[in-house]
């Protein structure tokens, strides 16, 4: 098998249901709309509406083989196009914050872990964003859902960082409809915003795939379809807590595995969601000059009902089951729409890519890792991306058998880290929980890891190799027998790691407590505080100066 992998590789929405999207387009009291004008010739520039689902499994949707209904995901994914080499990053942060910059975690600081509720990080300030790009160029921003890229200055919010409105939460997870989060006990608060401030005025309860429909729904009526909109929709959904409306159950009561169970609801209603925001996009004359695009933030959770199967792995971890996503297109702009694009992608090329549809520029000096690849996705081209860092974690060193020697004197292999090269893919370190979880380990009433299958590999590995072309499901490893295909790929992490800014992991800060901020998590951190700090002790300095001065005298 191995020969054969080798040889390969040297080739080298909510408030109606479910509609008819055929339906003729009629004004919210029912009387028909004139259709849109020149509806099918493109405008100069797209509407562009990114939709990012939160922890979705590979295998979690209907043309991946779920057993889950996503007849709205099937539906557009199959009139556009479908990405079935398309990368993003393990976890939420890393995934949210290379879509919006275009550039590698290694290139923001923010390599390492997610930004926690406590502390004060955010993606660095100097970083120009997607949204701000697009302002240029005269788009109008809105931006619903979850942000995490950190909030502990008013600087880092979502509307300082290019979004004209926003609406939603700014941590990783909460309650679907009260919008509590307690980050530990004792250090809890509430996370609704619209805008700088907390949403108390417009929360109604609604469970949060559906209050965000509704957001999408009330931005899309009062926006001109002739202008422009950039709409960032990063639902919440399916990430934990697993919770759904009752209704949404009704297809799933015969999944025994309760996780499993409240999952499937949680799509189901993502899906109508989705569908919902499609409907609003035609209704309201976007949809002919509109490019709509699906992604999830990293791999799915099976302790938590997610499905990676076949891939091997899950969320947190950088084997395929981690970083391998549901993706697709969906656009009356597309020329070859219907296809499927094996092409490699990666979450950083939607900058690029976006700008450039929006006939925007892209700075000579802002070091992009992402490629524009409109072409490749409308016209079937070649991928201008050959390569792909997964990421360097220089914190994260918990392969206690990694040294320097396993790296050939070129990496040290105790650090994480992961790339892909062509159809070569190299770990080092500890890349993570990595059984194969088949859809049987979700037939008992709770999570059963008898059905997963396991590796056990000899103790202290630290490198592994795979054909990922010939090999997506990551069952042979080929290090030992291509040992200068590990040599070429070692060097090519070491060339990356020397463009590599410091990590930013601070540790948490006591002022981040929601109850020091009217029970509200939220920016905690005063610019002018530590301007009165500077100036205190510069004062200080200075008395102590002269009085040392009048002693010598």
């Amino acid at each position: 098998v191995a020969a054969v992998l080798a040889g390969l590789s040297l080739l080298s929405l909510l408030t109606c249901g479910y509609l008819a999207w055929g339906s003729r387009r009629t004004g919210p009291g029912g009387t028909p709309l004139a259709e849109e004008p020149g509806a099918g010739a493109p405008r100069s520039q797209p509407h562009i509406i990114f939709i990012l689902a939160d922890d979705q499994g590979f295998r979690d949707v209907g043309y991946h083989g779920s057993e889950i209904r996503t007849p709205t995901l099937d539906k557009l994914a199959a009139e556009g196009v479908k990405l079935e080499n398309y990368y993003v990053q393990p976890m939420c942060t890393p995934s949210r914050s290379q879509l919006i910059t275009g550039k590698y975690q290694i290139h923001t600081g923010l390599q390492h872990s997610i930004i926690r509720p406590t502390q004060p990080n955010c993606l660095p300030l100097d970083n120009v964003t997607l949204p701000q790009k697009l302002k240029e160029v005269g788009y109008s921003t809105h931006m619903v859902g979850k942000w995490h890229l950190g909030f502990y200055r008013r600087e880092c919010m979502p509307t300082q960082r290019g979004f004209d409105s926003f609406f939603g939460s700014l941590l990783g997870s909460g309650d679907y409809y009260t919008h509590f989060k307690c980050d530990s006990p004792g250090i809890c608060g509430y996370d609704l915003y619209e805008n700088d401030n907390a949403a108390w005025d417009h929360d109604t309860g609604i469970y949060s795939t559906q209050m965000y429909t509704q957001k999408v729904q009330q931005i899309l009526a009062s926006h001109d379809p002739g202008k422009p909109i950039f709409l960032y929709i990063a639902y919440q959904a399916v990430h934990s807590p697993l919770q759904a409306p009752g209704r949404y159950f009704e297809h799933y009561r015969s999944i025994n595995n309760i996780n499993r169970r409240r999952y499937a609801a949680m799509l189901a209603c993502l899906d109508e969601a989705i569908n919902n925001v499609t409907l609003a996009l035609k209704e309201y004359g976007y949809y002919e000059n509109s490019i709509i695009i699906y992604s999830s933030d990293n791999g799915g959770q099976p302790m938590a009902g997610g499905s990676n199967w076949p891939l091997r792995g899950s969320k947190g971890t950088y084997w395929e089951g981690g970083i391998r996503a549901v993706g697709f297109v969906h656009s009356p702009l597309l020329k070859n729409k219907g296809s499927v694009c094996k092409e490699l992608v990666h979450i950083t090329d939607w900058f690029p890519t976006l700008i450039t549809l929006a006939e925007g520029q892209i700075d000579e000096d802002i070091q992009l890792d992402g490629y524009d690849i409109w072409e490749t996705i409308s016209e079937g081209r070649r991928s201008p991306r050959v390569d792909i860092l997964h990421n360097i974690d220089p914190i994260y060193t918990k392969a206690k058998n990694g040294s320097w020697a396993a790296g050939y004197g070129i990496w040290n292999t105790a650090i994480q880290s992961a790339i892909r090269v062509n159809h070569w893919k190299l770990l080092t370190g500890n890349p993570g929980y990595s059984d194969w979880v088949p859809p049987q380990a979700f037939s008992n009433a709770g999570p059963n890891r008898w059905h997963n299958e396991r590796v056990s590999w000899s103790a202290g590995k630290t490198v592994w190799l795979f054909n990922i072309t010939a090999d997506p499901y990551e069952r042979v490893d080929l290090s030992a027998r291509y040992p200068d295909v590990v040599k070429q790929l070692l060097r090519r992490l070491s060339q990356f790691n020397k463009t590599a800014v410091p990590v930013r992991y601070p540790p948490k800060d006591p002022r981040s407590n929601p109850k020091l901020n009217g029970g509200v998590w939220g920016p905690w951190f005063k610019e002018d505080e530590k301007k009165k700090k500077s100036d205190k002790s510069k004062g200080a300095s200075k008395q102590k100066k002269s009085k040392n001065k009048k002693k010598a005298n």
